[in-house]
């Protein structure tokens, strides 16, 4: 009976994609990382301010200590945060270089992503000089290539007015407003011509199924951690 529990509820993670208030936790722990790495890694208060702070958010957010403590121990059960201990105060950090494999220039895309929403390459390249100086917007494409290839972005439709097209994350709900450009057979289909940047077909495919399987195995190292101190509680 006690095997049959860990896969369900290793599945039940999976089915659940993280929340807003989990996404900006993760979102505010990548860019403090960069930006103020001398109080890094942050306690609640700290990550409280930070998540609430009114500038480079979108949307601006009230979250209080009950709602961040809850979203970084779903993060935790994903092992994409962990306390990091403290002398005074239990301090956290995030965990995507480990668990996702997640590059510091794909940590300064993602970060802009989940704090301020889907954006274009131009705003990305604007918005992420605090975090990671890209050479130029080659270099910027790569990274964002890269981050779809896996399955952890998406290029999705330009905005009215907008010359280019924009840039979503894929680690949690996007929203039903942004739909990938390749997104499914219900879709228009995109000419290969307007989308010069796109990873090539067979890519996303097989970036989703390495994420998913660094996702899993990742939750599989959490449930072994999990079981091993319950067995040494029992034990003792």
């Amino acid at each position: 009976m006690r095997g049959a529990t860990v896969p369900e509820r290793g599945a039940t993670l999976r089915r659940v994609k993280p929340d807003a208030v989990q996404l900006r936790v993760l979102g505010a722990l990548l860019e403090k990382q960069r930006t103020t790495p001398d109080v890094y890694p942050l306690t609640l208060n700290a990550l409280r301010g930070a998540c609430n702070q009114t500038t480079n958010r979108d949307p601006v957010v009230q979250y209080d200590d009950a709602e961040i403590r809850h979203a970084l121990d779903e993060l935790g059960r994903r092992r994409w945060t962990r306390s990091a201990g403290g002398t005074r105060a239990a301090k956290y950090r995030h965990l995507l270089n480990d668990t996702l494999g997640v590059t510091p220039p794909e940590q300064a895309v993602l970060a802009v992503l989940l704090l301020r929403g889907p954006q274009t390459p131009g705003e990305l390249r604007t918005r992420t000089e605090r975090l990671h100086r890209f050479a130029d917007g080659a270099e910027l494409e790569a990274t964002i290539d890269g981050l779809v290839a896996r399955g952890l972005a998406a290029r999705v439709e330009r905005r009215p007015g907008q010359k280019e097209g924009r840039i979503v994350q894929l680690l949690g709900d996007a929203g039903p407003q942004e739909t990938p450009l390749d997104a499914g057979a219900g879709d228009a289909p995109v000419p290969a011509a307007e989308r010069p940047h796109a990873a090539p077909p067979a890519a996303p495919a097989d970036g989703v199924l390495a994420a998913r399987v660094d996702a899993l195995e990742g939750e599989v190292a959490a449930l072994r951690a999990e079981l091993a101190a319950l067995r040494a509680d029992l034990g003792a």
